[in-house]
Parts: C-alpha cells; structure tokens; sequence
C-alpha cells in the first residue's frame, strides 16, 4: 500500500472531523478512502450514462437504424467480453 499525504485547511477538516463522527467512521482515513471511492463510482455511472445517451441518440443529430444496431452490437460485445 502506498502512502499519500494531504494537506487540509482547518475549516475543512473540522467540517470532515464532524462528518465522520455523526456517521460513525473510526478513522479520517476510512472516510476518504470510502469517500474517493464514491466519488470514482460516480464518474463511472457518469461516464456510462454519457455512452447510453450516445448510443441511443440523445443528441441534436438524428440517429440513424444502422448506427443503432452498431451501437448495440457493441454493447452486447462489451457485455459479453466481461462476463466469459
């Protein structure tokens, strides 16, 4: 495991120090952990809801049949290759 450094302010700090007490962390480090993990949870629900909108047309430009069935073809290729 690698050890990283931060620097806070002491506003933000007392507000993260707070925090973790009214939800029970043991450790600032189990809070930021958890909380870096939310965070990279959430760009990647982002980042796959950018794709669904592309792939299905959520766009100004009109989607045609053909880039729809490439689209999911795709996505089943993706799928699948994940789970074999």
């Amino acid at each position: 495991m690698e050890i990283v450094s931060l620097r806070f302010e002491k506003e933000f700090l007392h507000d993260v120090e707070k925090t973790m007490k009214e939800h029970r962390y043991a450790t600032k480090t189990e809070f930021i952990r958890e909380a870096i993990r939310d965070k990279i949870k959430d760009l990647e629900k982002e980042k796959a809801l950018l794709r669904l909108q592309k792939a299905f047309g959520f766009s100004k430009k009109k989607t045609t049949d053909r880039q729809l069935k490439a689209a999911r073809e795709k996505a089943f290729e993706e799928v699948a290759s994940r789970f074999r």
